[in-house]
C-alpha cells in the first residue's frame, strides 16, 4: 500500500489517504461509505498505533478500489481525488521521534573529507521541520548556505526495545522519501548538528509511505536528487556504511521505538556544500528526490518574507 496524508479539497482538513490508480482514496470516508460499524483512524499515526487491524482495514479499502467500477463510484462520491489535484501534508505530521543518521554513505563521508565512522552518528529533527509533497521549503532569513540531502526514511510500525538484528525488519511499517534540508553555516558553528537541521520547513517528506511488503530489498534502492532538472545526487542504498538492521538494533539499545517514529538513513554523495563551486538552494529552485519504488518527492524553494536573501 501507499499511504499518505492530504488536505480534503472541501474543508482543508487533514485526512489519511491511500494511492490507487493515480487517485488518492479518503480512507475515513471510504470506510464510512462501506457502512462499517466502527470508525477509522483520523491520521496515519493512529492507524499505525492500531497495529495489524488498522492496516488490514486500510488494505481492504485499497483492494476494493483497484476495481475500476469501484474507483469510479468513489470519485463520483467525492471519496477519491486525482493525485495531481490533492494538496499533500507529510505522511506522519506529528511523529513522536524524527531520528537522522549522519555520514552513512561511503561516498558522502569521502566528499566531506572525514574518516569512516565506527558507530552510527545520530541527530534529531522535530515536527516543525516537516512539510509534504509540493509544499514550499522556506529559506531562513539568516543563511545563504541551505543545502539538500536526499534520503530513504524508515517508518516504524511496532513498539520495540533492544530489537535484535534478526528481527529488525519486523518492526518496519514502511518507507518514504525524505530531504534533510540543512542550513550548513549554522550546522558548522558547533560540533553538534542540531541547530543546522531544525529550521522550519527543512524536512520535506512523502508523498506516501510505501508499506514494507512492497519494498523487498530496501538496501539496493537507487536514490536521486535533481535540482532544477539537473541530477546532483545519484547513488544506491548499497553504499550504506550501517545497514538497516544495524540502525534499528543500535537505536533500540538506546531508546524505545514507537509506531510512527521516522528514521532517516543518511544521504549519498553530491551535496551542494562539498561541490566546487558550492551549490546552495535559492528562491525559485525546484527540488526532486526520487527513490526506486517509492515515487518522487517534489518541493519548490521560496524566500522568507522580507529576507535579504530572496535572490
Amino acid at each position: 500500500m501507499r499511504l499518505c496524508t492530504f488536505l480534503h479539497p472541501d474543508d482543508n482538513t487533514e485526512r489519511p489517504g491511500a494511492l490507487v490508480s493515480n487517485h488518492i482514496i479518503d480512507l475515513q470516508a471510504a470506510h464510512a461509505n462501506s457502512h462499517a460499524a466502527t470508525g477509522f483512524p483520523s491520521n496515519l499515526l493512529d492507524l499505525l498505533n492500531a497495529g495489524d487491524e488498522g492496516l488490514t482495514h486500510a488494505r481492504r479499502i485499497v483492494e476494493q478500489a483497484t476495481d475500476a467500477a469501484t474507483l469510479r463510484s468513489l470519485v463520483e462520491a467525492n471519496i477519491a481525488h486525482p493525485f495531481d489535484a490533492v494538496r499533500f501534508r507529510p505522511p506522519i505530521t506529528r511523529p513522536n521521534k524524527i531520528i537522522c543518521i549522519g555520514q552513512n554513505y561511503r561516498a558522502h563521508v569521502h566528499e566531506m573529507k572525514r574518516e569512516l565512522p565506527k558507530y552510527p552518528m545520530f541527530f534529531a529533527k522535530f515536527a516543525n521541520t516537516l512539510i509534504g509533497h509540493k509544499e514550499a521549503i522556506r529559506l531562513p532569513r539568516v543563511s545563504t548556505q541551505v543545502d539538500y540531502e536526499a534520503e530513504l526514511m524508515i517508518v516504524i510500525g511496532r513498539t520495540g526495545k533492544d530489537i535484535s538484528r534478526e528481527r529488525a525488519f519486523d518492526y518496519i511499517a514502511g518507507y518514504t522519501i525524505f530531504n534533510d534540508v540543512s542550513v550548513r553555516d549554522y550546522q558548522r558553528r558547533t560540533s553538534q548538528f542540531l541547530q543546522g537541521k531544525t529550521f522550519d520547513t527543512t524536512g520535506p517528506t512523502g508523498p506516501c509511505i510505501v508499506t514494507a511488503d512492497e519494498v523487498p530489498d530496501p538496501e539496493t534502492l537507487r536514490v536521486q536528487l535533481r535540482l532544477n532538472g539537473e541530477t546532483m545526487q545519484d547513488s544506491t542504498t548499497a553504499d550504506f556504511i550501517f545497514d538497516i538492521r544495524t540502525i534499528i538494533n543500535y537505536l533500540s539499545e538506546i531508546m524505545t521505538l514507537d509506531p510512527g517514529d521516522l528514521i532517516a538513513t543518511g544521504t549519498p554523495g553530491g551535496v551542494g556544500f562539498a561541490r566546487d563551486p558550492q551549490v546552495f538552494l535559492k528562491a525559485g529552485d525546484a527540488v526532486e528526490v526520487e527513490i526506486d519504488g517509492l515515487g518522487v518527492l517534489q518541493n519548490t524553494v521560496v524566500a522568507a518574507e522580507g529576507s535579504r536573501y530572496a535572490e
